[in-house]
């Protein structure tokens, strides 16, 4: 399980060589501009029109002994950020772990719904939840490998996409080891999630962070020395995703089990 069930993946949306290269060489054009404007967000329009990049560096906290799978984070991200049906920017995957055996793993509708009773079978000795989502990484291979300048990260941490100058090529869908990009059907760009940059740059939180009724999910600010999200990462034991890809993501979990890949 990534952005969406696998039963209810959608391919990407092909386009031939002759086709991408022209897309491609007519973005080229505006790839000094995208370069010099997008870091700050501005021609996204989806910056607060007083925002200080500088004064921010983002990072988000899951507390996976917290979590209850109710899904509420996921239906409140799809409303409101539009998330397309089948799609996600998070979800929340379900781990039981039996006595004997391989753990079973669960994402039904990325638990927008939440869960069901699992008949497995088996004695289970340890179950937990873990919310996924885009990780934004310091290294990010989607960056990377985006052929126009449309992946990019803001100068405050958080990765993001400008849907005027993507093409659709789905490149950084491929590139991204954590799965939580797709291509949207109805854009065919790229997108994924944001951190809800609309409004923590007007001084608000995720909407994820705010519809979560046990606090598992906390939005930090580095630059905030009284920060707590902070003071938790300098002093408890927190891990990251599939450290040794070596893409410094800035999502980090409390809790973490063995079995989370």
């Amino acid at each position: 399980m990534a952005r969406h069930d696998k039963d209810s993946a959608r391919p990407l949306i092909p386009i031939s060589r002759r086709e991408f290269l022209n897309r491609s060489s007519s973005a080229l054009a505006g790839s000094m501009v995208i370069a010099l404007i997008l870091p700050e967000g501005s021609s996204a329009g989806i910056a607060g029109a007083d925002y200080d990049w500088d004064r921010h560096r983002w990072v988000y906290l899951i507390d996976t002994t917290k979590c209850i799978g109710c899904g509420s984070c996921v239906r409140a991200c799809r409303a409101e950020n539009s998330v397309p049906e089948d799609m996600y920017r998070t979800w929340v995957e379900r781990y039981e772990i039996p006595a004997e055996g391989e753990a079973f793993i669960d994402s039904p509708d990325g638990a927008e719904h939440g869960f069901d009773p699992v008949a497995t079978g088996l004695s289970v000795r340890k179950g937990f939840f873990v919310p996924k989502l885009c990780n934004h990484c310091d290294a990010t291979p989607c960056i990377q490998v985006c052929p126009v300048g449309a992946s990019f990260a803001t100068r405050d941490g958080v990765v993001l996409v400008d849907p005027e100058h993507c093409i659709g090529c789905g490149y950084c869908v491929q590139a991204c080891p954590y799965g939580s990009r797709f291509i949207n059907p109805t854009t065919h760009t790229a997108d994924k999630c944001t951190l809800c940059y609309h409004r923590i740059t007007t001084g608000r939180k995720t909407a994820c962070v705010e519809i979560c009724p046990v606090g598992a999910r906390r939005l930090g600010d580095r630059k905030n020395p009284d920060d707590e999200v902070i003071e938790i990462l300098a002093t408890q034991r927190v891990e990251v995703l599939q450290p040794e890809l070596l893409t410094r993501p800035q999502a980090f979990y409390l809790g973490l089990d063995m079995e989370v890949r």
